[in-house]
């Protein structure tokens, strides 16, 4: 029985019960399609359970299978964690001001920086090209309507 096996299988169960409790206080109304607002979040919900008893089965019967010392050798890279949660973070605080396009091209530079990229312009001329036909296909095709540039335009 190995203790980091164990948190990394205690804290997928935990995000398990996160996203259980959290799609329950989701309108359960039939929404677009037919399905609900609860049915990602508990599908979602279902799977990291599925996953978390599964990693808990192993750590408590011997480790993490195929898990070779060469990986647990292997250091986790935080400064590139750091740059997509400060991404996500940043999205979250700037989409109803800046809007959904900048807002998730922000991300995007963020992510691409904590995966090695250093081209800071690159990034978000990539990032916005990407996000531009989401945008479109919310808005036109499904009418669903994201948070437009300082709420005006864009």
């Amino acid at each position: 029985m190995k203790p980091n096996q164990l948190f990394i299988a205690a804290f997928v169960l935990l995000l398990a019960l996160v996203f259980a409790i959290g799609s329950v206080s989701l309108p359960s109304d039939a929404g677009y399609a037919g399905i609900s607002g609860r049915f990602v979040p508990t599908m979602i919900a279902l799977l990291l359970l599925i996953v978390g008893a599964l990693l808990m089965w192993q750590a408590l019967t011997g480790g993490f299978r195929n898990f070779t010392d060469e990986l647990a050798e292997t250091t986790a890279d935080y400064r590139g964690a750091l740059w997509v949660t400060a991404g996500i973070l940043m999205m979250a605080l700037i989409i109803s001001y800046a809007g959904f396009v900048i807002a998730a091209a922000v991300l995007f530079v963020c992510t691409a920086r904590g995966f090695g990229s250093v081209r800071f312009l690159r990034d978000l001329i990539v990032g916005i090209a990407l996000v531009l036909p989401v945008y479109w296909l919310f808005g036109q095709v499904l009418d669903v309507s994201l948070p437009k540039l300082f709420n005006s335009w864009l």
